[in-house]
């Protein structure tokens, strides 16, 4: 695997974590979904069809900066 670095001070001390979303049906996590957003009659994004991947998260140890990456498509 890739050495991660941090894209805001080059750090190589990346903990693991993830970004919490407590809506309704996320299952406790983001997803990012392909396409620019587009809002719905009552508001909501329309995901409806669009591939949706998982989000790894990264937090630096040294500046604190969040690194996020969509999982490949197939896992």
């Amino acid at each position: 695997m890739k050495e991660l670095r941090c894209t805001y001070c080059a750090g190589t001390e990346l903990e693991p974590g993830f970004l919490e979303d407590r809506g309704e049906g996320t299952g406790g996590h983001v997803r990012w979904v392909e396409g620019a957003l587009e809002r719905g009659f009552f508001g909501g994004a329309k995901r409806l069809g669009r591939p949706r991947r998982a989000v790894d998260t990264y937090r630096c140890i040294r500046c604190g900066h969040l690194d996020m990456f969509a999982r490949p498509e197939r896992e």
